[in-house]
């Protein structure tokens, strides 16, 4: 196949570049082509490898939540326009579109994991425009596949298991909230999702691409410090209310796996175990 990669310079894109080995892939970063730029949409998917695009996975996002909350007509111009104007070139060329997606178009006050039909209620700025951005990509091509994800982690650029390293050589202990609860994911695992997708020729649904299993943050750096051998008892517990940010945070992030059988493709393994590979691949280090 010949797929288009956009966002294909950040911490998901480059996994994703990656797992596509074997295909034509043309990753373009925000240098290369602005996504909200309609015909520069066009033009990219029509000269992917010589040859129109079979496919174009979008990893392009205004991702600064709290930003968002002051700058959302900056956030809905990449968010929900770009990807916009990706599905609309993608059906002129006749190519299927993934549009990466995020847990924030939930309200997060629900106690049992949201399945992917799950009506749709973002709280914040920045889960507004990623919810216009399904919207939009769905209307622009039927042929969109959008793939919501959550808590991700990867070998480039700030996570969160980057930042607790780095802080574990600067304090003696860490207090981190316990009261938020979602599903970590290596970018690595998220990408073979993405091809398996593409390889399957799944052309419509919406799929949750997050690790199995569920963690507090609490619990996330907890097992970062297991994994990193350092003592995880000097990591303390603590609530939100003492983290106010400009953007609210979904208390429950925690998302349902059943559209990924209904296509016939096995779900993501338990984030545990993803997470120690990561660690033995060398792909968690300090920030």
């Amino acid at each position: 196949m010949r797929i288009l990669v956009t966002g294909g310079t950040g911490m998901l894109g480059v996994d994703v570049v990656d797992a596509l080995a074997g295909h034509e892939v043309v990753a373009v970063g925000s240098a290369a082509l602005d996504i909200r730029d309609a015909a520069a949409c066009l033009a990219a998917a029509r000269d992917v490898a010589g040859g129109p695009a079979d496919a174009i996975v979008n990893c392009a996002a205004y991702t600064r939540v709290d930003d968002a909350e002051t700058d959302e007509d900056a956030a809905f111009a990449l968010n929900a326009g770009g990807a916009a104007s990706l599905a609309a070139a993608a059906a002129e060329v006749g190519a299927v579109h993934v549009q990466v997606s995020t847990d924030y178009v939930f309200g997060g006050d629900a106690s049992a994991p949201y399945p992917e039909d799950a009506p749709v209620a973002p709280v914040s700025a920045y889960g507004r425009t990623k919810a216009e951005g399904e919207r939009l990509a769905r209307e622009a091509n039927p042929d969109t596949v959008i793939v919501r994800t959550a808590w991700l982690y990867g070998a480039g650029g700030t996570s969160f298991p980057r930042t607790m390293l780095r802080l574990a050589g600067e304090r003696e202990t860490l207090t981190v909230v316990d009261d938020q609860r979602g599903q970590p994911t290596w970018t690595r695992d998220l990408a073979a999702q993405i091809r398996a997708l593409l390889e399957a020729d799944v052309r419509r649904g919406v799929f949750h691409g997050t690790n199995a299993g569920q963690a507090t943050w609490f619990d996330f750096a907890r097992a970062v410090f297991a994994e990193a051998g350092l003592d995880p008892e000097r990591v303390q517990p603590t609530d939100s209310a003492g983290f106010v940010r400009p953007a609210p945070r979904p208390a429950w992030s925690v998302l349902g796996h059943d559209g990924w059988a209904a296509a016939g493709l096995t779900p993501m393994r338990d984030w545990r175990e993803a997470l120690h590979e990561a660690f033995a691949r060398g792909e968690v280090t300090a920030a």
